[in-house]
């Protein structure tokens, strides 16, 4: 962990820094609870297997992680379905990320602003704080101004926000980027290549 962040909300101080802390092995038979992956109450998928990384756009740590995630995720192939839930931590800048987020989802533009995003906040030094902000980013990347009002102001925003937070609580993550495997187990291990990542997913995945 390199912070701690104090927040509004009572349920988690939130550490933008990695969480994988503690030694790793590419044996399966010496995984081990309580150093390699934590089982926590968790989250009710839709599908599995699957890995969920917990992040922030705002995050540095998530940023310089996003590589690594992305090519761990590129070698589990099809076998292990992928998804994302940003972080908010009762932050404003945060949490207009985390409506840039569901923007993106919405208007089926993950793929084109993910990086986008990233590289505004960290390498341009513009991160999100007013909602017109958010609006004129995807203007900008081509999206129509009226679809993206549309929607900002729904009622499916405000729930998403509130179900981002709620898995974030069930998950009990304490910092970001965090990984859960399967809604149950969160990954603490420490690993050095995406090759490394990928067979304590697949481990856990199985379980």
């Amino acid at each position: 962990m390199k912070s701690l962040i104090n927040v509004v909300r009572p349920w988690v101080a939130m550490a933008c820094g990695l969480v994988l802390s503690a030694s790793f092995t590419l044996q399966a038979a010496s995984f081990e609870e309580g150093k390699d992956y934590v089982t926590v109450t968790g989250i009710s998928e839709a599908q599995k297997p699957i890995l969920r990384e917990f992040f922030s756009y705002n995050c540095p740590h998530c940023y310089k992680q996003e590589p690594f995630v992305a090519s761990t995720v590129k070698l589990l192939g099809k076998n292990v379905a992928f998804e994302r839930t940003p972080v908010g931590v009762g932050r404003p800048a945060w949490e207009l990320s985390q409506l840039a987020y569901y923007v993106a989802q919405k208007l089926n533009m993950t793929k084109q602003v993910h990086e986008a995003i990233f590289k505004q906040i960290h390498e341009k030094g513009e991160q999100f704080t007013r909602p017109e902000q958010v609006k004129a980013f995807f203007v900008a990347q081509g999206a129509k101004a009226d679809d993206v009002d549309a929607a900002m102001n729904s009622v499916d925003a405000k729930f998403s926000m509130m179900n981002y937070d709620s898995q974030a609580e069930l998950a009990g993550i304490k910092g970001v980027p965090s990984l859960l495997v399967n809604g149950r187990y969160l990954v603490t291990s420490q690993v050095h290549t995406p090759e490394e990542l990928a067979e304590l997913v697949k481990y856990l995945a199985a379980k």
